[in-house]
């Protein structure tokens, strides 16, 4: 267990190395790529609630995508994690610009005064973000595991779909008991489907 962490922990280095290895203008021009082909995606088309996520520094910025789901009419759910007990709240928001707080560390969080819980039950499609993929499916998170506990819960026909730059793919992501898998890979070049 010990090797599988370090394993890992190799892996977020070597692609956050990567991906700041990137100039900006490739970054944008990768992210509307990305973008384009989530909006050509037939399940996310379908789809009319959508999980998303809120960035992290090393995954494909979320806020264009969740404004560009309002024009879509799609109803859009942010999860918010309380890390103390690992509890995961689902919220929807209506305006992103309204909805959406900072909390103490200068990241976006959904103002919980003002926006809806929503069971897990509802999601139609589950954005989940990542740092490191493979082909089969295998994702490494930032290892605080909230995705790992929240995947298992969602309904058996949402659809799990991961976006990520070409440079965040290898061949083998290193998984334990408790990583959970996402069905489908969108990214800058291609859609990849779980093998």
């Amino acid at each position: 267990m010990e090797e599988i962490k370090a394993q890992k922990a190799e892996l977020r280095s070597e692609i956050i190395n990567k991906l700041a290895s990137i100039s900006e203008s490739d970054l944008t021009e990768k992210t509307s790529k990305i973008e384009d082909h989530l909006f050509d995606f037939a399940n996310f088309l379908e789809a009319n609630i959508v999980l998303m996520y809120l960035s992290g520094t090393h995954e494909v910025p979320p806020l264009n995508i969740i404004k560009r789901c309002f024009d879509y009419g799609k109803m859009v759910i942010i999860p918010d994690t309380d890390r103390e007990n690992l509890i995961t709240t689902l919220y929807k928001i209506d305006d992103p610009d309204a909805d959406l707080t900072e909390d103490a560390f200068g990241e976006l969080e959904p103002n919980r005064a003002k926006c809806k819980k929503v069971p897990v039950e509802c999601i139609d499609i589950a954005i989940v973000p990542g740092l490191v993929f493979d082909e089969k499916g295998g994702r490494l998170g930032g290892g605080d595991g909230v995705y790992d506990r929240l995947i298992p819960e969602l309904p058996a026909t949402t659809r799990k779909v991961s976006l990520a730059y070409e440079e965040q793919l290898v061949p083998l992501v290193p998984t334990e008991s408790h990583d959970r898998y996402v069905d489908i890979i969108i990214t800058d070049s291609r859609i990849i489907y779980k093998i």
